[in-house]
């Protein structure tokens, strides 16, 4: 009866494989029973498609017995009949089963090859939310989210606007990562928009200009010397609080009277020009600073041990020392950040006459349109002389004279 069905039998099978010798035997209409050196029986179906010979794998023995086997090559068979190629459709099925990674999985890739090449700050803030997208989404695969999906993760959430929006741009930009690995062909992301989930954003707080009255209060603040000394300096120089805390010796050049900031996310190396006094301020913190290679060393022991024996401060600390000092000695000044001292140079050096694209050289902003693209002079000189005439003011404000520096137009207006 065997052989009606096709040649082999489960008594020879048996005997092969006790046998241990390597062999492929057919069983008819392209079945056959392959045994491998290492002793592993199996079944192959081998046809024809499209001119070229294919085989499928249809599985191992005993798994699957010889009844079963020719069971299956009927049914494959037929497909072929119909002009399906069962072979290529396991190979892709297998292909969309290795690409059906969780969320989980997705956020330990985007992190490992994405996150990890953006700015320290956004690695943070991205980072935040990374876990929040985990922790409500990670076990889902990344086949199965849908907008909805990230709708009710934002709205659970409960962040405010801003917090929101950074969430959704996050959860954007990972699943953008999952459509360039083909993981998915669109992003679920797309098309929600978070004025419709949280009503239109709030008005965004502008930056301030201290006046000359409040800069007076500040530069006489009981402040801690090393805080009321950083908060000179980035009065004086308006670079970015990151650019101070990260500060190291090796790039301020008191001799040359210059203070060189290296290349970073935020904009391109620069070196700024110091004026006297602003030179004395550093030379005040480099023996505050004693033995450390940082402009502000951390004032933590834990933290300094935590990083090796030496780094530079928190990034809060010199919002955090802003912040004390308000809410202790309540002077009659406006809150601020470590930024508005960047709006407050600006703005009163344009008081002062300074052109705008000196200004704008001066807080290490790429200029605009062409002129960007062409002019590759630094304004070194120009730059020297507005921060000199600017830090004059400073020492007018501290003192609380009304007396206002020269302006500066005639000295930079061939930059102008």
């Amino acid at each position: 009866m065997a052989r009606d069905k096709g040649l082999l039998s489960d008594l020879q099978i048996r005997h092969w494989i006790k046998a241990g010798t390597p062999l492929a035997k057919a069983d008819g209409n392209g079945l056959t029973f392959t045994l491998s050196a290492a002793g592993v029986a199996g079944w192959i179906l081998r046809y024809r498609h499209g001119g070229r010979r294919r085989e499928l794998t249809i599985g191992r023995y005993p798994d699957i017995g010889l009844a079963d086997a020719r069971g299956l090559a009927m049914i494959k068979r037929a497909e072929i009949m119909q002009g399906r190629n069962p072979a290529a459709d396991k190979q892709k099925a297998k292909a969309t089963a290795a690409k059906d990674w969780s969320v989980r999985e997705l956020v330990k890739d985007y992190r490992a090859k994405k996150l990890v090449s953006l700015a320290e700050s956004t690695q943070t803030s991205y980072g935040r939310h990374l876990k929040r997208v985990e922790k409500k989404l990670g076990a889902l695969t990344v086949r199965e989210i849908e907008a909805s999906d990230v709708v009710a993760l934002i709205e659970a959430s409960s962040l405010t606007w801003g917090e929101s929006n950074m969430l959704l741009i996050t959860t954007k930009c990972l699943f953008t990562h999952a459509c360039g690995k083909r993981l998915i062909n669109a992003n679920p992301c797309h098309g929600i928009m978070l004025s419709a989930l949280l009503g239109e954003r709030p008005p965004q707080r502008k930056r301030l200009m201290l006046t000359k009255d409040e800069l007076h209060l500040l530069l006489n603040s009981g402040m801690r010397q090393h805080n009321a000394l950083a908060i000179r300096i980035l009065l004086a120089t308006a670079v970015r609080s990151a650019e101070l805390y990260k500060a190291k010796w090796e790039d301020v050049h008191l001799d040359e009277a210059r203070w060189h900031i290296p290349k970073s996310k935020t904009g391109p190396a620069m070196d700024i020009p110091l004026a006297p006094v602003v030179l004395k301020w550093f030379a005040e913190l480099h023996e505050l600073a004693g033995e450390s290679a940082y402009v502000l060393p951390a004032r933590s022991r834990g933290r300094a041990a935590r990083n090796g024996g030496d780094t530079h401060v928190s990034k809060d600390s010199i919002r955090a020392a802003i912040g004390y000092w308000l809410a202790t000695e309540k002077p009659a000044v406006r809150r601020f950040t470590p930024h508005d001292l960047r709006s407050t140079m600006k703005s009163h050096m344009r008081a002062l006459g300074v052109p705008r694209d000196i200004s704008e050289m001066c807080l290490n902003h790429k200029l605009s349109g062409v002129e960007g693209i062409y002019d590759r002079h630094t304004y070194f000189d120009e730059r020297k002389e507005a921060l000199q005439k600017w830090a004059q003011f400073l020492v007018a404000c501290e003192a609380g004279s009304n007396v206002v520096p020269i302006s500066v137009a005639k000295a930079v207006q061939g930059a102008g």
